[in-house]
């Protein structure tokens, strides 16, 4: 293997929920992108950066690519994983352990023939019989010409070492493109917004209406003092009391561990002020889906 510095950017693909977020985190080792187990938590695509002394490694966290919901968020976010190709050195294409769909077979057919695909196999650790792991490889192996398939565990942190070190050599050489202890190219004002909708998945789980999303309509700075205006956008009258929650301690719990986790983020007291609007159709409607940020 080549001493040079190497430096490139990698997308991390596969359907909704089968950990890619999880892993990003624990590759770049902090948290850059949302979890929830609830499908679709991720809806930007994220570059969180992991830099050794040998090699930056710049992930493109994708959303989730599914078949199931055609709305224009949905068709958005399908064409963010999509577009995101053309830009990357190589591809970790993220699948479950055991299993493997007609979702995991629809992005084969779409992956460039030039990119190096790394087939990472996660949640082996949730894996009842192990002795079903290599026949799942060899299963998958046949599929596409795979540069590697890695089983690892992004929860536990089993393989990732071996993950980083096998697509180091399918990096270019060249120098970093961001210092050394950057872990991410996103700013304070949107991480602000994605902890507070990762709080909400968190916090409402099922009765969670799929309509949600969440616009910083002010975000100011005094010292280490951030004040933070955000507003909870729900599609429909209903989902109003549902978020809010009786008395409004709902909203008032969410409110405080997205704060909390704000501060340690950002290592700074934060005053966080939300409140829910109603935008009826915004997850349908692409001029109301670009005024919340998504690109």
């Amino acid at each position: 293997m080549s001493g040079a510095f190497r430096t490139g950017y990698l997308a991390v693909i596969g359907r909704p929920n089968v950990g890619k977020s999880t892993l990003t985190n624990r590759l770049v080792g902090a948290k850059v992108s949302i979890t929830s187990k609830k499908a679709q938590t991720t809806r930007h695509r994220i570059h969180g950066i992991f830099t050794t002394a040998d090699a930056q490694y710049i992930f493109v966290d994708t959303p989730g690519f599914q078949m199931t919901h055609k709305n224009a968020l949905n068709r958005l976010m399908n064409r963010s994983v999509t577009s995101s190709f053309a830009d990357v050195d190589v591809i970790l294409l993220v699948v479950e352990t055991g299993n493997w769909g007609n979702g995991e077979a629809e992005i084969l057919r779409m992956l460039p023939p030039a990119t190096p695909v790394l087939l990472v196999i996660n949640k082996i650790d949730r894996l009842a019989d192990k002795a079903l792991l290599l026949p799942f490889i060899g299963k998958l192996a046949a599929l596409h010409g795979f540069a590697e398939i890695l089983p690892v565990s992004a929860e536990k942190g089993l393989g990732t070492d071996a993950l980083l070190a096998a697509a180091r050599a399918y990096l270019p050489e060249g120098p970093a493109v961001f210092e050394a202890d950057d872990i991410t190219d996103r700013n304070e004002r949107f991480l602000a917004a994605e902890i507070l909708r990762e709080k909400l998945f968190r916090n409402l789980g099922e009765e969670l209406p799929y309509g949600i999303a969440v616009e910083i309509e002010k975000f100011e700075q005094e010292g280490d003092l951030r004040r933070i205006h955000a507003a909870v956008i729900v599609d429909k009258d209903g989902h109003k009391p549902i978020v809010i929650g009786r008395g409004g301690e709902r909203l008032k719990r969410i409110s405080s561990d997205a704060r909390k986790e704000m501060e340690t983020l950002f290592g700074g007291k934060v005053w966080l002020e939300t409140w829910v609007k109603v935008k009826g159709g915004w997850a349908d409607d692409e001029r109301a889906l670009k005024s919340l940020g998504y690109e």
